[in-house]
């Protein structure tokens, strides 16, 4: 309700903007963390005659149906799904940041309409020094002569975690294996009462942005996971799989949608939402390899999160297709 609450504020605010000053532009982007701008978006491209770009980062009313537990039915998702089909016949551009989301839109709508995808990267900048205090503080959640699977993240609902706390149950304390999770959610406090009785698992408090790369680099394996839902079946372009790619660590990842990075980088491996027995046969499987057999797997993914995904790249790709729209 807060979120749906936001962004009736930012279309009253839209609506409020002065305009008349403005000078035409050539292309209007309508980027929809609120859906509903696209209506207001529409009425400005028809008031300049310029070209209008419908970027979608979540898919909406999907992601609330499939991961909200809301019915197709419920009004809002209804009001979403019309708003949405305008914003896919009226946009002269859709831009997603999933990879197949053109297929979502022919499901919607029955037609084709021009697509880019336009996926998540990283920023080409030198990080900030991690304090020292902190680093030390860091270093001692990690056991020596045991090999570390990491998780950085929150721990909510929609973070799907509940196979992966079942599976460090089940490996025991005689596994080798320890796991280190750093971050908090509405559910962190559940999960470590639920684990209290084991000794293979360390619960970190959420920690600065600028001290995750040196967590990641600590870790011998990077966990990540998602619900096994419909919305991935156009693809992911998750800031998570970027920051750990960037580590130069293998990944396990909990998905079952359209593959992508990991499958194209080979710098990890997906195993299926909630099969707990095929989580820890993976972790199992990378946690015996040798230190240089992961490196070289990580290294995989750095190389091509490196070609790939710097947002400079990205950026002058986005102005071609810009360019070409105008054109």
């Amino acid at each position: 309700m807060s979120r749906v609450l936001s962004w009736i504020d930012f279309e009253i605010k839209l609506l409020l903007m002065p305009i008349n000053r403005e000078s035409k532009p050539d292309v209007l982007l309508v980027s929809s963390l609120s859906l509903f701008s696209i209506i207001y978006g529409y009425y400005l491209k028809l008031r300049f005659g310029c070209k209008l770009i419908f970027e979608i980062r979540d898919i909406w009313p999907l992601t609330m149906t499939e991961e909200g537990g809301f019915s197709k039915w419920h009004p809002l998702a209804l009001i979403l799904g019309i708003v949405e089909k305008f914003g896919y016949r009226k946009s002269d551009l859709v831009v997603g940041t999933m990879p197949r989301l053109d297929e979502h839109v022919l499901e919607r709508i029955g037609k084709q309409r021009p697509f880019f995808c336009s996926p998540l990267g990283f920023e080409n900048i030198k990080p900030e020094p991690i304090e020292k205090e902190r680093k030390i503080a860091l270093e001692s959640c990690f056991p020596k002569g045991k090999t570390i699977v990491g998780y950085c993240g929150s721990m909510g609902i929609s973070n799907a975690l509940e196979t992966f706390m079942e599976c460090i149950d089940i490996l025991g304390e005689d596994s080798g294996v320890h796991f280190v999770l750093v971050g908090g959610g509405d559910l962190r406090r559940k999960f470590m009462e639920r684990l209290d009785h084991r000794t293979n698992v360390t619960f970190v408090n959420k920690i600065p942005s600028t001290a995750v790369p040196h967590f990641l680099s600590l870790c011998d394996v990077l966990y990540l996971s998602t619900h096994d839902s419909k919305v991935w079946k156009f693809g992911q372009s998750m800031n998570k799989f970027v920051e750990y790619m960037l580590s130069g660590k293998p990944i396990l990842a909990t998905y079952s949608g359209f593959p992508s990075m990991l499958n194209e980088s080979k710098a990890g491996e997906f195993v299926s939402p909630n099969d707990v027995n095929a989580l820890k046969v993976a972790i199992l499987k990378y946690c015996s390899m040798s230190s240089s057999q992961r490196e070289d797997i990580g290294a995989k993914g750095r190389r091509w999160v490196l070609h790939n995904r710097s947002y400079d790249r990205l950026a002058k790709e986005y102005l071609l297709e810009m360019e070409k729209l105008v054109a």
